[in-house]
């Protein structure tokens, strides 16, 4: 008797073959994997790094040197994979990602609690290393969970109510506008977290200290904001490529064939 032949999912791109359903959920999953990956990976760096040294970029603003945190420098990356994971896969995943995130971050701290209250072998150095990079997790955990929270939310809600807007077209406004007012209230909190809870700022007491905040809140969001219009391109030319090799409707076949097969967990 000859094998069934192996069933497999339609799609809605012109010239490319349909697979079978095993090969296209292991793509699927496989790049969920990667990004999801990349994302709770950078997360643990930035935390880890996080205000353990600041950057001086070299000018003032009303009198006050910028400065940013060298946790910042890789913090635009998570706002590029959640917004790929809710292009591709839907909100309830990328909300799915935020809150591991979130368990990430829990972890992280009880790890570096446990280390601190268990004893040390041999005598303690008077320049322990590790208990300076407990305190300074600590602090930036603080700031982050707080922030990360409210902005990663603010990112993939946004990126939905812009997508419903504008019925699944104009990508560079939904990937823009969502992560320019997320990095907004990101920067916002976490600057003023670190400052009143973790006491975790440079500030020098001898200024006023609002116009020391507002120069830390100026540099981290323009920072965030170049790298979130820069991203613009690799966002149009991923989600396109990725779209195609996971055999995902375009948005407009999208409209026009809803029988087609979305992908698991839109």
């Amino acid at each position: 008797m000859d094998a069934a032949p192996i069933p497999t999912e339609q799609h809605t791109y012109p010239g490319l073959p349909a697979l079978p359903i095993e090969v296209l959920h292991r793509r699927r999953e496989g790049v969920f994997l990667v990004l999801s990956g990349l994302f709770l990976g950078t997360l643990a760096i930035l935390n880890i790094l996080g205000i353990s040294r600041f950057i001086d970029l070299g000018f003032e603003v009303f009198g006050q040197p910028v400065m940013i945190a060298v946790g910042v420098l890789p913090y635009p990356i998570t706002f590029l994979c959640t917004d790929f994971i809710s292009e591709l896969y839907g909100r309830e995943r990328a909300s799915a990602v935020v809150w591991m995130g979130l368990a990430l971050n829990l972890w992280l701290v009880l790890v570096l609690w446990l280390g601190g209250i268990l004893p040390a072998a041999g005598p303690a150095p008077e320049d322990d290393v590790f208990m300076q990079v407990r305190a300074l997790t600590f602090a930036a955990v603080t700031a982050s969970m707080l922030a990360y929270l409210a902005a990663q939310f603010v990112d993939v809600h946004l990126f939905h109510f812009w997508k419903r807007l504008t019925r699944g077209r104009h990508l560079w406004l939904r990937n823009n506008a969502s992560t320019v007012v997320s990095q907004l209230v990101d920067t916002t909190a976490v600057i003023l977290v670190t400052h009143f809870i973790a006491a975790g700022l440079p500030v020098d007491p001898a200024r006023s200290l609002w116009p020391q905040l507002f120069a830390f809140v100026f540099a981290g969001y323009v920072f965030k904001l170049v790298a979130a219009l820069a991203d613009t391109l690799p966002f149009y030319l991923g989600a396109s490529v990725l779209s195609r090799y996971l055999r995902l409707r375009p948005a407009v076949a999208a409209r026009t064939a809803p029988e087609a097969s979305p992908v698991a967990g839109s």
